[in-house]
């Protein structure tokens, strides 16, 4: 086996003049080093617009680019060997926000784009624009009692997974190779790798690793094409592992972005209008960008009813690193803006926030401001009562009965900087709403194969499936669905790979609802193939083989009334029976361009949040002593990774309100913080009692009734904590993470 490794751009904008590897080629134990000129086939690859090069192509357009490949016999002398190309770099200007990328004569950074979208942007720098106008905004302006407006801004967060990239790439004998590899959506890799190595897909053979957590980090591409290519030309397996400070280039984050938004209310608090822009830095690459402006322009407005709605979203590229999916994709940077706003609309109003939040509340038949009507539970009002009546923590915590300060539980306390001087609590409340599964027409489905057998005189049920487990615990809930539409105790399943039909992403809160739907599905026709047969081979056993009701329990057919007809094992046979099933959950459609109308998604989740936080308002530190959440789940199938979702999704927003952030150089573009030692993550000191009160409010639409439930939580938790900090301190406070000098002044 030998080691690959990446050389990368230390430029962010830069034209390569020339680039020497002869010194890397000579290095002892170095068998292949690769540039854009030896690539086979095609060149760029992209999840939705194939704007990507596999290496870069004579231009590098942010800090940390790929720009050519080692393969040596141990990772160090590929590191050292990486280390020796000479690259000459010429510097080109830096487009680093919305002004530089709209200037006249500034740099086009993907010139002669042809995709669909580039045909509907103001600008070629603009990724991708979606409005969404409703009503008339204009003409009922006037007639607001209140209208306050707003600036705000969301800083660029990470999915800060534990477990880095890596793969392992095997050529193989019909000159194909085999990927192991940690991904998100193994069809997806599979349809971006083959045409860059000139394969066909069926010689491009991928199978899932362990993962070790993804966020959306793990949708595109890093090695694996890099992996493949090198294997390909030495002809040897090629392992690539990347150390944390590769990592922070080697994936997209979250898009940083800049929110405007002007709110009317009449004065009995009914919402007359919103008016709002979002602008998204995508940086260098599309990656899922039109996707996100998709989901950040048609849920702006947050879970409320408003008649009269103008809204734009839009993604630029720039110099920046590449931005693309994470938890919440899209909706969380609505969400802190429109939060914010109902706070400073409430105390316009002189009204509880909670209770303006409840007037204004959407429920099942309201219609979105894309016109899709929700035709689902959308318990808004009940999840606001609910996390407000739950009880709150006592004061002053960290007070013992004599009066002495326990420092652990105060503001910065573990570093012993304060004994509760200038330490004050606040309350804080949000509430949003996120789509879950893929949206604005996607062919969205799952493919599973369920086959049962008797083995070992024993009912045993095989499930295949391309799922990718990431931690979410899809594996169990497919065991559950076996386990329950089969009555068999003994379910194996297979790993995920592409000798399967696609499953989709794990993301977008999708997996248990689409390919749990489609291991159902399968079930069922296991189950009915079950009956066909007992009716072909023992018909004549019992005149209830002529009905449809009948089950399988514990290696027996039996009637609804529990009356046993066979066993298991008399009918199946040796053979057993098998089925492969395609899911698809209700078709959508897109957005219309212009007016971003269209039923453009499937589902929609709700989660609130009560947050309580103690600021020592001299040093601008913060503990949050409880982040309470009510959300509504549909039916939780397994109720224990229901809860940890929810909390997992809870503390991401929670380091999104006060810690995590890419930070990027304004003028360079240059990452400054791409280690674990400075762009930091809560632990377990940071992390607060996360109590839940979890609703299930089936929607028929979905298998089981259940309700995606991953990214929620990670929405309104941000804004939660954000609102409570403000009520401690009477700041404004219009950009997250929070920072010391936005508390102090300093």
């Amino acid at each position: 086996m030998l080691w690959g490794q990446t050389l990368r751009s230390p430029h962010a904008h830069a034209r390569i003049r020339s680039l020497d590897v002869s010194a890397a080629l000579a290095t002892p134990g170095v068998h292949a080093v690769l540039t854009y000129a030896d690539l086979p086939a095609a060149t760029r690859y992209g999840l939705e617009i194939q704007d990507t090069p596999v290496l870069a192509d004579g231009v590098v357009r942010h800090h940390g680019e790929p720009v050519a490949l080692v393969a040596a016999d141990h990772p160090e002398t590929a590191r050292r060997a990486a280390a020796k190309i000479v690259v000459d770099y010429e510097p080109l200007p830096v487009v680093t926000d919305e002004r530089s990328a709209t200037a006249p004569g500034a740099p086009v950074l993907h010139p002669g784009r042809t995709d669909a979208h580039a045909r509907h942007v103001p600008h070629p720098n603009v990724v991708h624009r979606q409005p969404v106008v409703r009503g008339d905004v204009a003409a009922v302006e006037a007639l607001a009692d209140a209208v306050v407006t707003g600036d705000y801004e969301v800083g660029m967060q990470d999915q800060a997974f534990l477990g880095p990239e890596s793969g392992l790439a095997v050529p193989a004998e019909d000159g194909g190779v085999d990927l192991y590899i940690a991904t998100q959506w193994l069809h997806a890799d599979l349809r971006q790798i083959a045409p860059v190595l000139g394969l066909p897909e069926e010689k491009v053979r991928m199978n899932l690793s362990g993962v070790g957590g993804a966020f959306g980090g793990r949708e595109d591409l890093s090695m694996q094409a890099h992996a493949c290519l090198l294997a390909l030309r030495t002809g040897r397996p090629v392992k690539m592992v990347y150390n944390r400070f590769e990592s922070f280039f080697g994936h997209v984050h979250r898009h940083p972005a800049r929110l405007h938004y002007e709110h009317g209310a009449t004065r009995d608090g009914r919402l007359l209008f919103v008016r709002a822009r979002i602008v998204l830095d995508g940086g260098a690459y599309a990656s899922s960008s039109p996707a996100v402006v998709g989901n950040a322009a048609s849920l702006a407005v947050g879970p409320y009813e408003v008649g009269h709605v103008d809204v734009e979203a839009l993604a630029l590229y720039t110099n920046n690193p590449p931005c693309g999916a994470m938890r919440g994709f899209g909706a969380v940077q609505a969400c802190f803006a429109y939060e914010a706003q109902m706070d400073r609309l409430a105390a316009e109003l002189g009204m509880d926030p909670v209770e303006f939040r409840r007037r204004n509340a959407m429920s099942q038949g309201s219609v979105m401001p894309t016109g899709q009507v929700v035709d689902a539970p959308a318990p808004v009002a009940e999840l606001l009562r609910r996390v407000k009546a739950m009880p709150l923590p006592p004061e002053r915590q960290w007070e013992s009965a004599g009066g002495a300060a326990d420092i652990r539980a105060l503001p910065g306390g573990l570093s012993n900087t304060t004994h509760g001087e200038g330490v004050v609590r606040g309350v804080g409340y949000a509430v949003g709403i996120k789509n879950v599964g893929f949206s604005e027409g996607f062919d969205d489905y799952s493919t599973a194969r369920v086959h049962l057998e008797i083995a070992g005189g024993e009912a045993v049920a095989t499930v295949h499936t391309a799922m990718a487990e990431v931690g979410q615990g899809g594996v169990t809930v497919h065991a559950q669905i076996v386990r329950t539409e089969l009555g068999v105790a003994r379910v194996t399943l297979r790993p995920a790979d592409t000798r399967i039909g696609s499953a989709g992403s794990t993301s977008a809160s999708r997996q248990t609802y689409v390919t749990g739907g489609a291991v159902k599905r399968a079930c069922e026709e296991v189950r009915a193939k079950v009956l066909a047969l007992g009716r072909a081979r023992l018909g004549t056993y019992h005149p209830a083989w002529d009905t449809a009701e009948l089950l399988l329990e514990d290696g027996k057919v039996v009637t609804d009334a529990g009356e046993v007809l066979a066993s298991l094992a008399d009918v199946l046979g040796e053979e057993g029976v098998d089925a492969e099933v395609e899911w698809r959950h209700r078709p959508t459609e897109p957005f219309d361009l212009r007016t971003g109308q269209g039923r453009g998604h499937v589902q929609y989740s709700f989660a609130a949040h009560r947050a309580v936080v103690e600021v020592d308002t001299e040093l601008g530190l913060v503990k949050v002593v409880e982040l309470a959440c009510s959300q509504d789940v549909g039916k939780a199938l397994n109720p224990l990774s229901v809860a940890g979702q929810i909390q997992g999704g809870t503390t991401q927003g929670l380091g999104l309100a006060l810690m995590e952030e890419i930070v990027v150089d304004p003028v360079t573009a240059k990452v400054r913080n791409p280690s674990f030692t400075d762009y930091l993550i809560p632990t377990i000191l940071d992390t607060p009692a996360i109590p839940l009160d979890v609703l299930e409010l089936a929607d028929a639409h979905a298998p089981y009734g259940l309700r995606g439930v991953g990214e929620a939580p990670t929405l309104s938790s941000t804004p939660a904590v954000v609102a409570a900090v403000r009520q401690a301190t009477g700041l404004a406070l219009t950009r997250v993470p929070l920072r010391p000098e936005h508390l102090t002044g300093t």
